[in-house]
């Protein structure tokens, strides 16, 4: 790891912020701590878990690594830290992050940050009253599609853009168990929650805030209990229309992105290689090139004919760059700032998917209130 330097000490050495992993899960072990140790000036330095299976398999990837058996033995040592990630089950995100601000710890949390945008602002503001980082982890903003397609937008060659269609589609016609398939409502599981914090974060990056929502939420696999084919229409205050799948119930999947405007469209097939990667033990930094998809991948820009038939042009993918978020995060703390993604963005997110379970509960389309303006802190950036 290279060092990060103080300014104005000509050059020395400054130590490593030292992070605490809370949850040694799928999040935890194949997202998180890869990541943090990827990052310049980030050590994964204490691991949150009473699993002894678990604990070998951090040791054997992160010699040297310590370990808590509770959250609770980690705020005892509050002083020996400099960030938490909280990284275990969804309704476990807000006692934890409160526990961690309160104990003088900078946090960051896996998305959903919370069950309602109501306890995300609290969230927020109980980090802006102690004076301390916040942050939710939305890696899918680092998506090679997505890094494309945000580029494509802003350089205006799709013209004005009327129609986003963001597709994030599995084929798992058995349910796996656990708390993300529960119909506990504590749990925070289902697609809705999970994969839908995805695509309608990406919605808000691109097209800004949402006025009206529209959703559809089913249980389509005998013995799942919570949503597994959900759909939502967004209506964005500037005139985007937005439509999200998410699903495992999809036996053949359609364009990850097909996204229209008044000059072109523009249509992508397959998903982001970093997870994949991350799974099988890839790491960012030791496994190079980083993020970059086979060119057959590219998506397609164009008017008039259908990609499938050989229209439009394709567009080199630009590299996913999940490593970005912890490199972003890690300047956060050591300069000031705002994280790379905050708890009222996160917040602002929420908002989108309380209306979406209220329209698919009630059959009603929800027009939300208080939108805030281009501009806002509130807007993802």
């Amino acid at each position: 790891m290279t060092a990060l330097t103080t300014p104005g000490t000509s050059g020395a050495p400054r130590p490593p912020l030292r992070v605490g992993l809370v949850g040694y899960g799928l999040a935890g072990s194949v997202f998180h701590a890869p990541l943090i140790t990827a990052t310049d000036g980030l050590v994964l330095d204490t691991v949150v878990t009473s699993n002894e299976e678990r604990r070998e398999q951090a040791r054997a990837e992160f010699p040297g690594v310590r370990f808590a058996a509770s959250p609770d033995e980690l705020w005892q040592r509050a002083d020996a830290l400099d960030l938490v990630v909280i990284a275990s089950p969804n309704k476990t995100h807000v006692p934890l992050a409160t526990a961690a601000l309160e104990a003088g710890l900078p946090v960051v949390v896996d998305k959903p940050v919370a069950g309602t945008a109501a306890e995300a602002r609290a969230l927020s503001a109980l980090a802006e009253e102690r004076g301390l980082l916040l942050s939710v982890f939305q890696n899918r903003r680092w998506d090679n599609d997505f890094l494309t397609l945000r580029a494509l937008v802003e350089e205006g060659r799709l013209g004005e853009v009327r129609r986003f269609e963001s597709r994030f589609e599995r084929w798992r016609p058995r349910p796996k168990g656990g708390w993300r398939e529960s119909g506990d409502p504590a749990e925070i599981g289902g697609l809705l929650y999970d994969l839908g914090s995805h695509v309608v974060d990406q919605a808000l990056v691109l097209f800004g805030p949402v006025v009206r929502v529209y959703a559809e939420a089913d249980v389509r696999r005998p013995g799942a209990a919570a949503d597994d084919d959900t759909f939502l229409a967004l209506t964005h205050a500037g005139g985007v229309r937005s439509h999200l799948y998410v699903s495992a119930t999809t036996p053949q999947l359609g364009p990850r992105f097909r996204v229209l405007g008044s000059d072109a469209g523009y249509v992508k097939y397959g998903l982001d290689p970093q997870e994949a990667a991350l799974r099988e033990g890839a790491r960012p930094g030791t496994d190079e090139p980083w993020g970059v998809e086979d060119e057959e991948l590219w998506g397609r820009l164009g008017a008039g004919e259908s990609p499938l038939t050989g229209g439009g042009d394709p567009v080199a993918t630009l590299p996913g760059d999940y490593p970005a978020y912890y490199a972003a995060v890690a300047r956060a703390l050591r300069d000031g700032g705002a994280p790379p993604v905050t708890g009222r963005q996160a917040a602002a997110t929420l908002d989108v998917l309380e209306a979406a379970r209220r329209s698919a509960r009630e059959g009603v389309t929800v027009t939300l209130s208080g939108v805030p303006a281009a501009g806002s802190e509130e807007l993802p950036v």
